[in-house]
């Protein structure tokens, strides 16, 4: 063989297995797998990724509000990018996720703190941010939820999840909004007066953070009944509740939410959950109005987008349509 057909050879054998390699499917990373999970429209790709024992499980245990919560979660991801919601995924860089709605102004992220590969495991740390025009929602407090990915048959699959919530008594934000809630409840000569005025001050103050609490928990058991039972949100608060009512959790008693709060009046405000609308259910509205006026000055509101806003006209209506950002 000539020195040219040595050549000819060796240039052929290496297109031949470069033509190769670039036709094997390329190996798919646990961040990968994590979008899939949890954001493909594709029924049965959260399934995917659980472990094998838990898939054997809750095909064991029948349509339950487990497997109903498999079977729904594509649909709940399918219905985010309506009404101008706009979701991104990233599968590389610092955010995982974005989704943001140019109607409301608000955006919520999705962002990776850490990325610990151990061979077949991985151990993704996330953050949660949420903004409306522009301006962080979340003074002081950080969300961290740590996925331990694990691979399992050739696939990674979510095998382990760590919640950690850290709230800064020190943070700027934090400190503002208390300021603000009980601005006006000093005396000229600097000492806090305890006549009735500024005991009404207070109360509303307490009155208003425990409402502020109760709409983080409704928007939670919101998203929790959304993908727990595959029919969207509901606009009933009594679904949220049932704790204590025996049996196990149903589309009408899904035990999220503690009796006082699925009546609608706790704590001197009455909440009020509207707006709902799809099939299945995407949107929907939440208000807290005073019940009387020794109970707060401010309603507060909030939406599917989990931003909290508040105004000072005592109407659900007004902070619905154009309510200030709970800073």
């Amino acid at each position: 063989m000539t020195w040219t057909n040595r050549l000819l050879a060796v240039i052929f054998s290496g297109l031949f297995f470069s033509l190769y390699a670039s036709a094997q499917p390329v190996p798919q990373t646990a961040r990968q797998a994590l979008l899939e999970m949890f954001f493909s429209k594709t029924p049965g790709t959260l399934e995917k990724h659980l472990p094998q024992a838990t898939r054997a499980a809750l095909r064991k245990a029948g349509p339950t509000p487990g497997t109903s919560f498999l079977g729904g979660y594509s649909a709940i991801m399918g219905q985010l990018t309506a009404h101008g919601q706009q979701l991104q995924t990233f599968e590389a860089g610092p955010t995982l996720m974005s989704l943001e709605d140019t109607q409301a102004h608000t955006k919520f992220e999705i962002t990776v703190e850490g990325d610990d590969l151990r061979a077949d495991e991985d151990d993704i740390e996330l953050s949660f941010q949420s903004y409306k025009d522009g301006e962080p929602q979340i003074a002081g407090t950080k969300f961290r939820l740590t996925l331990a990915m694990k691979q399992e048959a050739g696939i990674w699959r979510l095998n382990e999840v760590t919640v950690a919530v850290k709230v800064s008594l020190a943070d700027p934000g934090f400190l503002k909004g208390i300021t603000t809630d009980l601005k006006g409840t000093s005396t000229g000569s600097g000492e806090i007066s305890m006549g009735t005025p500024t005991a009404v001050a207070v109360s509303n103050a307490g009155n208003e953070a425990s409402a502020v609490s109760a709409l983080r928990t409704l928007n939670t058991a919101e998203v929790t009944y959304a993908a727990t039972f595959g029919q969207g949100f509901t606009c009933a608060l009594a679904d949220l509740g049932g704790m204590g009512g025996g049996g196990g959790p149903t589309p009408h008693q899904a035990m999220l939410i503690d009796p006082r709060l699925a009546s609608g009046k706790k704590n001197g405000y009455s909440f009020t959950l509207s707006g709902c609308d799809g099939t299945p259910v995407s949107r929907y509205s939440v208000s807290a109005v005073p019940a009387d006026p020794g109970s707060g000055t401010r309603v507060f509101c909030s939406d599917e987008s989990g931003v909290i806003r508040f105004s000072q006209d005592g109407k659900a209506d007004s902070c619905l349509s154009a309510g200030k950002p709970l800073q």
